[in-house]
């Protein structure tokens, strides 16, 4: 993958997700990074470990929604900003609403499988969403992972 100079804090963190994802293509996992953000520090870094674990719960938003909220002693991450490379799915986004994170930034969007397929707003009411961030890059990790995988 090519050298990318972020031209802000969300193609910064974006870019630890993909080393994630990349992390996650290494063990043969679907290449889906995340990271936590609070104050400006990532605070949990996570990629799917469902063939590692054989759990199909082991989405890469679901470790780093229990990382961080193991980092910050509680359950609500209402400062925080999960950053992932894939929209989230219906089981991730239902959980991410339950934390109460203030925002979730994603890169490449998933028609098949993403949470907007099967409803509209699952998130905390105060939930900011960003799309699209890297979202060529992020797409392109998939697409090889799949293509090597066929």
């Amino acid at each position: 993958m090519q050298n990318i100079t972020p031209k802000n804090d969300d193609e910064r963190f974006m870019l630890a997700a993909l080393d994630e994802a990349r992390a996650a293509a290494e063990r043969d996992e679907v290449p889906i990074g995340a990271v936590v953000v609070c104050q400006g520090r990532i605070i949990a870094r996570a990629h799917n470990l469902t063939e590692t674990l054989t759990d199909v719960t082991a989405h890469a938003e679901m470790q780093a929604i229990t990382s961080a909220a193991a980092y910050l002693g509680g359950k609500y991450l209402t400062d925080c900003t999960l950053y992932v490379t894939v929209e989230p799915c219906l089981m991730c986004a239902g959980a991410l609403g339950w934390s109460q994170i203030a925002r979730v930034v994603y890169g490449a969007a998933d028609d098949k499988r993403g949470y907007h397929t099967f409803c509209a707003a699952p998130f905390h009411k105060k939930t900011q969403i960003t799309a699209g961030v890297l979202e060529a890059e992020c797409s392109q990790l998939m697409t090889d992972f799949f293509r090597r995988k066929r």
